[in-house]
């Protein structure tokens, strides 16, 4: 979603997208060295965040400034978060995936439960400056969401700036382009900090790779229980959970 605003913001040029980091088009509010470059830079501003909706910052709820909250298959973030934590030693011990799964399932992980910070979000979801959009849907049709977001947001692409846009959008350019594959991350057992690799396969549904059946069972009970009262709908993964 950094990307695909910045190149909305950009008009389709990935000029910007190919020479400054994500996280500097972008900065994080819960990292303090990416808040320093908020507080450099001139409004309108781009800022990421995987904050619960509890700790974000109250004046956004009085305010006009937009959110979009891009939501994905759960399984699939489980394994993509496993991946990033384990790939690249970020905790003291090493986890097995089926400790892990445990530990997301507990919501014994970074950011808490999956499933509270989605219902706490969602509950914004019929308020003019909130756009809720899915990892599946971007994947489904990227120009399209590209479209969507345009009109959120109150801008306009003509249809080559549209195309650009997508082409740039696309997994294998944005996983060859290292100022848009890469995350700044500080290394808990000795605050390094670090530009690691971020895009790895950019696919929906690889939990079925790596889930075994008492595991997905396991999952899908708790899901049920956790997210029942939402609409069935509401999801483009309903089917598989």
């Amino acid at each position: 979603m950094i990307e695909m605003i910045s190149l909305i913001v950009s008009k389709g040029d990935p000029t910007w997208v190919q020479t400054v980091k994500n996280f500097a088009r972008s900065p994080g509010l819960e990292s303090k060295d990416e808040q320093k470059l908020l507080l450099d830079q001139a409004g309108p501003r781009l800022m990421s965040t995987h904050l619960p909706i509890q700790l974000f910052p109250k004046s956004y709820f009085t305010s006009s400034a937009k959110v979009i909250y891009v939501i994905r298959n759960p399984r699939d973030v489980v394994i993509s978060s496993y991946h990033i934590i384990n790939d690249f030693n970020l905790l003291n011990n090493q986890e097995s995936f089926d400790e892990y799964l445990h530990a997301f399932i507990q919501g014994d992980v970074v950011f808490g439960s999956w499933f509270d910070h989605t219902l706490g979000w969602l509950t914004r979801r019929d308020t003019e400056n909130f756009l809720l959009m899915s990892y599946e849907e971007l994947q489904r049709d990227l120009r399209g969401s590209t479209q969507k977001v345009c009109q959120f947001l109150g801008k306009y692409l003509t249809p080559e700036q549209l195309d650009s846009a997508a082409q740039n959008l696309s997994f294998s350019v944005m996983k060859e382009n290292s100022m848009s594959n890469s995350i700044m991350l500080r290394n808990p057992k000795d605050g390094t900090v670090s530009n690691i690799p971020l895009l790895r396969k950019g696919i929906c549904g690889d939990w079925k790779n790596l889930f075994t059946v008492a595991q997905s069972e396991a999952f899908d009970r708790v899901y049920q229980e956790k997210m029942s009262g939402l609409d069935p709908g509401l999801f483009p993964w309903s089917a598989q959970c």
